[in-house]
């Protein structure tokens, strides 16, 4: 692939609409603590389809350098996070849910949502911080990244978050066959 088409992956609209998004997801969440557990969760509701929309249409893009891709939260960044939103989520942030890694397991585990969410937030947060960076070499690396850890991490984990919230808003009602 040729430098030019990679230029035009980094800066398409679906990229540029993947990174708006994140962004706006990690602002929300870096300033939770202003906000009631109503809000936090309204907004989560509105926000992770369209993550998850995004996240999809990511394209799919070659890293010439991967020198250049970086990690910026830090274990101390999760924790704020984690911790603003564990104190919000009290009555509802443990559940049981079965947590696929593939379509034939069965067991069923805790779940702790805070953690989801801010799972979510250390891959988006390094996505939009590479992104920002100086550089076709930076960009291409957050793209790649951003693209993989969506199939194999925060996709999945977005899915739980919307099943959640899902069942806080609404109730759960039985099914019949």
């Amino acid at each position: 692939m040729n430098s030019n088409y990679n230029r035009e992956i980094i800066f398409s609209k679906h990229v540029i609409e993947m990174l708006t998004v994140a962004n706006e997801y990690c602002l929300f969440l870096e300033s939770a603590s202003k906000y009631t557990t109503d809000d936090i969760s309204a907004f989560l509701m509105k926000i992770t389809p369209l993550l998850y929309l995004k996240g999809t249409l990511l394209p799919v893009i070659e890293v010439k350098d991967e020198w250049a891709n970086e990690k910026f939260v830090t274990h101390e960044n999760y924790l704020e996070v984690y911790n603003i939103l564990t104190e919000k989520f009290k009555d509802f942030n443990h559940y049981m849910d079965v947590d696929n890694v593939s379509l034939n397991d069965t067991e069923i585990n805790k779940n702790d949502l805070s953690e989801k969410v801010s799972d979510v937030y250390q891959d988006l947060k390094d996505f939009v911080l590479l992104y920002q960076k100086d550089g076709i070499a930076s960009k291409e690396n957050a793209v790649y990244d951003c693209k993989i850890l969506f199939e194999s991490r925060w996709g999945h984990k977005i899915i739980s978050i919307m099943k959640v919230l899902h069942i806080k808003a609404y109730g759960v009602e039985k099914i019949s066959e």
